[in-house]
């Protein structure tokens, strides 16, 4: 049985460690904040440009290689964007155990499935597991950027443009709210033209047909799809890193909860330790007293 002194110990561990665990919530709370509007400011751009795209090739009747689907995928790219830290819950093992999944599902059905790792969580799954990565990057949380995103989205292109791959597909937590991520898989190249203006309601066309382009309408889309791609990839990342710290805050508010609990369970556990050593020295002293008389 723990004596009163190992007691004591635990109770003051355990709020040492409440202590870091509510620190840790309030950081992650704060980086949330910036990072969630940092979102809710990138979405709109992200659906317009991709609208102008398909305006501008639908009207020019444009083609272009990232815009082309290919008629039978055999060579699939997948980027597995995780964190390198923990202490978030089921935020790394869900992308893991997604990305393993459709490995496992799909081997046989592709040619081929390579990785590239965003993140060193991720990474170190795959790799205790024998799977060796095209590409790997970390620090994502630190380093995050725009600049990052269009290195990573550059090495993605020239993968794709040089015919290794037939796709290009992302695995990531999307953020959904503080208390909610889900694992979405996107196909990020080739790139979709099906969000136009022409689809509004009431058939309202917003972009007019007769426009002058300077330069000519295929530099336009080449730039814009590129420019696109790496939008894509920095919402993906800044997607990742608002859902880790969500993740993270609700872990470490409910590690603060559960330490609450052990705190309070302790204590009653200390009080009737306590309890029981004073009763007993009564006793002793007692039957000690009624020994002399």
């Amino acid at each position: 049985m723990a004596t009163l002194k190992d007691i004591r110990a635990r109770i003051d561990s355990t709020k040492n460690t409440q202590q870091i665990t509510k620190a840790m919530k309030l950081v992650s709370a704060a980086k949330l904040r910036k990072a969630q509007n940092n979102i809710v400011a990138m979405r709109p751009y992200a659906l317009g440009i991709k609208s102008v795209i398909a305006d501008i090739a639908i009207t020019q009747k444009i083609s272009h290689p990232l815009m082309e689907a290919k008629g039978e995928i055999r060579k699939v790219l997948l980027v597995v964007m995780t964190s390198d830290r923990g202490l978030c819950g089921g935020f790394n093992g869900n992308i893991s155990k997604f990305a393993e999944t459709y490995l496992a599902e799909n081997k046989s059905k592709y040619e081929k499935i390579d990785f590239f790792f965003i993140g060193r969580r991720g990474h170190d799954f795959f790799v205790k597991r024998g799977v060796t990565p095209i590409g790997y990057h970390s620090k994502l949380d630190k380093d995050i950027s725009y600049d990052l995103a269009a290195h990573v989205a550059d090495k993605l292109l020239k993968q794709y443009l040089s015919g290794s791959y037939d796709e290009v597909r992302m695995i990531y937590n999307e953020f959904k709210s503080a208390i909610t991520q889900t694992v979405a898989c996107e196909t990020l190249i080739p790139i979709g033209i099906d969000n136009t203006s022409f689809s509004e309601k009431d058939n309202i066309q917003e972009f007019a047909v007769d426009l002058i382009f300077e330069p000519s309408p295929q530099k336009i889309v080449e730039q814009l799809l590129i420019k696109h791609f790496d939008l894509q990839v920095y919402r993906c990342m800044s997607e990742s890193v608002a859902a880790e710290h969500g993740a993270r805050m609700t872990a470490m508010e409910s590690a603060s909860n559960n330490a609450r609990d052990m705190i309070a369970s302790l204590t009653l556990t200390y009080n009737k330790a306590r309890q029981e050593k004073i009763t007993s020295q009564l006793i002793e002293i007692t039957s000690g007293a009624e020994a002399l008389r």
